[in-house]
């Protein structure tokens, strides 16, 4: 049984070849209410916290995959340890995404105060 790439719990679900539990399975499905824009203060905040999350899952997901590869000292996994190895470097790769994606948004805020679309105020807002 696999772990969960988010929690860690032990699952059988796969979402797009990666493990996930149905607890955060839900919370994915789950959209959260809008919440009033951020002022702009909060934006290098909101943005800097976004880009540790996105290290973290990253880490997190980096050292699953070294335990998961490193099972292995012949080199030759047993046939389920081949997906296992699959389903980490999926997560790994998405979890690089994700932080590279954060980088780049905190990055365009400060170097050219580009705000992200999700951040902006709505015209006609306070």
């Amino acid at each position: 049984m696999a772990g969960c790439s988010r929690c860690g719990a032990e699952t059988e679900l796969y979402i797009s070849g990666v493990p996930l539990c149905v607890k955060c399975s839900d919370l994915q499905e789950v959209k959260p209410k809008p919440l009033p824009p951020p002022q702009s203060e909060d934006i290098r905040s909101i943005l800097s916290q976004d880009l540790m999350s996105a290290t973290a899952r990253n880490n997190e997901a980096l050292r699953e995959f070294d335990e998961v590869s490193g099972q292995f000292p012949s080199g030759l996994p047993h046939p389920d340890g081949v997906q296992r190895i699959k389903n980490a470097s999926n997560a790994l790769n998405i979890a690089r995404k994700q932080m590279a994606t954060a980088h780049k948004r905190l990055s365009d805020y400060l170097d050219r105060g580009i705000v992200p679309d999700d951040l902006k105020r709505s015209k006609g807002s306070a």
